[in-house]
């Protein structure tokens, strides 16, 4: 632990300005699930004549994006399906592949990094996920022997993967895919100068009584009594969880990006958080602190390249309605709010933000971090989750060691038989064994994290 161990600490504290590059970029994510969005041309000249972004993230290899944003200067990272996996681990098709979608775009297109799966360890079995680091392996030499030595290597992860993230100091991966999948991926990134994405959501660890630390307003603070460092805002505790676990493995040189994270600005009746104002205040903070170059306190002065989750409202995007309000901009181009991403403009959020409600200044130490709520927590299916959504949950669940014995015949939950009902034990199963963290019941948008205990005549719900 490391109240045990100082000299971690300390050490880490030394050696972090020795490794990190400055970074000189601000990213979005450009989501196509929208069917009112702009075409992909227009796309790429509104970001390059009327906006500060220079790079975009897009979640497949589409060919007329590549096409379109040619000889614009902003930098693409695409992402290799999940599906995929199996096959990359084959060179010959790895080279097939590359052939047919990546080089056809590039140098035109300006193709940094190619992400081999999206979030593949919080959502594929063990079968897929064991060959996700040889197939990137594989990836990566197929690349080198189509001469595009220059275009990185990776895949981004949810925060499903680490144990613990409170308190930073104390983080680590979890067991069995820390040393299993992690370190190997973490030792081929380093080996190849790539980068470890991760996609930090302080979105899904909303609390009201938190509610500005989480959107970078004035707040006292979280202080880490075991670093001795103080925290003013979840963004950063994040970070820090990840790279005090890469420390324990090792590996404090692998550039950190956060891949995805943002705020919606709409949602539901039971998501009150999700305002124009606190998606402003997020995004607007997030912007303001990137631009600062400050660092977090565990990794200070290092420019974190960042991608902002996302560039317009999808429309058609599954999930509630928090999941198609992402968008910093509406489809014809007008900015959901202010945060400074358009040339010219004020970085200051439109509409203004309410005042801070937690004081100011770090007024006195509490004696320990920030802990989960004390009040019961559960995790839920929306209601307008699918069956066959639910059925993946519940198979995901099943199939990453979690006893799933009372939702089969003869169980305490088997009754009433219905795949909602057997989702909501696995799902909350899942959410009280992986530490209660929100990430841990998102299920592609499909959980909720509820109050009310759904426990009922024999069946006892975890809590």
């Amino acid at each position: 632990m490391p109240d045990k161990k100082p000299s971690l600490l300390l050490l880490i504290l030394f050696v972090v300005p020795l490794f990190f590059p400055a970074v000189s970029s601000i990213g979005v994510n450009y989501g196509t699930l929208g069917n009112n969005l702009p075409p992909p041309a227009q796309v790429a000249q509104f970001l390059k004549d009327k906006t500060v972004i220079d790079r975009i993230k897009i979640f497949d290899i589409n060919p007329d994006i590549l096409r379109a944003f040619a000889n614009t200067g902003i930098s693409v990272t695409v992402t290799v399906p999940n599906g995929e996996i199996p096959n990359l681990l084959d060179i010959s098709y790895a080279r097939r592949y590359i052939d047919a979608n990546i080089k056809p775009f590039y140098p035109q297109t300006k193709i940094d990094v190619i992400l081999v799966g999206n979030e593949v360890l919080h959502w594929d079995g063990p079968d897929i996920q064991m060959k996700l680091v040889p197939a990137m392996k594989t990836f990566y030499q197929a690349l080198g022997q189509s001469g595009l030595k220059d275009i990185k290597v990776s895949s981004p992860h949810s925060l499903g993967i680490l144990l613990r993230s409170n308190p930073p100091s104390a983080a680590r991966f979890r067991p069995g895919w820390d040393v299993g999948i992690l370190a190997p991926m973490l030792q081929f990134l380093r080996e190849t100068k790539g980068p470890f994405m991760v996609n930090p959501y302080p979105y899904f660890g909303y609390n009201p009584k938190q509610e500005d630390f989480l959107l970078f307003r004035k707040n006292k603070g979280v202080y880490d009594r075991f670093s001795k460092k103080w925290y003013t805002n979840s963004f950063d505790m994040l970070l820090d969880a990840v790279y005090m676990s890469m420390v324990r493995l090792k590996y404090p040189d692998v550039e950190i990006v956060a891949a995805e994270t943002g705020w919606p600005s709409q949602g539901e009746s039971y998501e009150p958080q999700c305002t124009v104002e606190n998606a402003a205040s997020y995004n607007g903070g997030l912007l303001r602190k990137y631009n600062s170059g400050t660092g977090t306190p565990l990794m200070p002065h290092r420019k974190i390249e960042t991608y902002i989750f996302g560039l317009f409202n999808e429309n058609t995007k599954p999930g509630s309605t928090a999941e198609r309000n992402f968008g910093l901009f509406r489809p014809d181009f007008t900015p959901v709010y202010n945060i400074g991403v358009l040339k010219g403009e004020q970085a200051q959020p439109t509409p203004a933000l309410p005042a801070p409600r937690n004081g100011s200044g770090n007024k006195g130490q509490p004696t320990s971090p920030v802990g989960p709520a004390e009040s019961k927590k559960f995790c839920m299916p929306k209601a307008e989750a699918t069956d066959t959504q639910l059925q993946s949950n519940i198979n995901y669940v099943c199939s990453q060691g979690v006893d799933c014995t009372p939702i089969q015949a003869g169980g305490p939950c088997f009754s009433p038989n219905t795949i909602r009902s057997h989702a909501a034990f696995a799902m909350n199963s899942y959410y009280q064994r992986e530490g209660r963290n929100a990430f841990n019941c998102d299920f592609a948008g499909t959980g909720v994290v509820a109050s009310a205990d759904p426990s009922y005549g024999t069946c006892k719900f975890q809590s």
